[in-house]
């Protein structure tokens, strides 16, 4: 890196300029409100941007305050989380929002070691909540953040080996006055110009110091370890209808996959929560036409789908419902179920 750049200063005067817009970002001037800034990073989790913006918007009309999500019916979040997916993330979001207006009244703690602490939050959410919200020298890292620095210093060890490496440049680099700023450009200098694929170096504020851009290498950076394929998972899913063209669903536990969400009944998936209808009815259940598949972040789920009429004085499991298809799009059903419902429907 040349002795006369200055990546920090080169960095704060292109975001003053090239700030991306978006609506959980305090403008220019103002203080952040810590609730949008953790709603976001909590809802950014493993989801793009683009797919986040209307929930975000969604969720500060229907709970503008971190008050009015505490105190939120269970049912009514879930409802309107539904289709973001990842269905954990709001669990704990119901749970942070109790703790934070109970425990703190209504304010979230402005320190690191405090925010990681609260349900949901982990290393790089309680860097970034700190440095954003409170203006704290923190260092949060994530997948732009990796890019941009794997390239600033040409960093050849490969994902995730070089994450530590990553933090400590990165720990580094952040400056005592606006650090929130310096966290929110780099991410920004990712997503706009120091992008996976060609990235427009002949613009970018880092250009002069960035060793694998003078090497002609910034398109091979950062180095990823060899994915393993994903694992392989088949089941059943069961379309019960009753006379009334009602659909039975059951709640599954609040903890483990899909937790606590409305889901249909299924088996050979997920032993813990296998369907006892197959025993209950063994006979009479017509399987579909085609598959469901859905990509889990450990594994592939393949799904076939059979479908029978309930017999005449049959009784609904415990945790079970009946709900009509017209009240699906409403109801809280992960985008695994809703891909179930739109293949048997539509």
């Amino acid at each position: 890196m040349p002795a006369n750049f200055d990546p920090v200063s080169a960095l704060l005067a292109w975001y003053d300029k090239n700030a991306r817009t978006l609506p959980w970002r305090a403008p220019r001037g103002t203080v952040p409100d810590p609730y949008h800034v953790w709603l976001s990073e909590i809802m950014l989790q493993q989801t793009t941007v683009i797919t986040v913006k209307p929930y975000f918007e969604k969720f500060l009309t229907l709970f503008p305050t971190i008050e009015a999500l505490a105190a939120a019916p269970d049912d009514a979040v879930m409802a309107a989380w539904a289709g973001l997916g990842y269905y954990s993330r709001a669990r704990n979001l119901l749970k942070c929002a109790r703790l934070v207006a109970d425990t703190y009244a209504g304010r979230f703690p402005d320190s690191e070691a405090k925010l990681l602490t609260l349900p949901g939050i982990g290393p790089y959410t309680a860097a970034a909540i700190a440095a954003i919200a409170f203006n704290r020298q923190a260092a949060p890292v994530d997948g732009n953040i990796e890019r941009v620095l794997a390239r600033l210093y040409h960093l050849e060890t490969p994902l995730p080996a070089l994450k530590p490496q990553i933090k400590q440049k990165n720990a580094a680099l952040v400056p005592a006055h606006r650090p929130g700023d310096f966290a929110q450009a780099m991410m920004d200098l990712g997503a706009t110009l120091c992008t996976p694929k060609r990235p427009n170096c002949l613009i970018c504020p880092w250009q002069k110091g960035c060793a694998a851009q003078q090497a002609g290498l910034q398109e091979t950076l950062p180095k990823r370890a060899p994915k393993k394929p994903k694992p392989e998972r088949h089941g059943t899913v069961y379309w019960l209808e009753n006379s009334k063209g009602e659909v039975l669903l059951h709640r599954r536990p609040d903890k483990g996959l899909l937790g606590g969400m409305l889901c249909f009944p299924s088996t050979g998936w997920d032993a813990a929560n296998d369907s006892t209808l197959p025993q209950d009815m063994p006979t009479g259940w017509t399987p579909l036409d085609g598959e469901v598949v859905h990509v889990f972040t450990h594994f592939r789920l393949t799904l076939r789908v059979c479908a029978h009429h309930a017999p005449k004085g049959f009784r609904k499991p415990a945790d079970h419902i009946w709900l009509h298809p017209r009240d699906f799009a409403a109801a809280a059903l992960p985008s695994l179920m809703q891909k179930i419902w739109k293949s048997v429907l539509l």
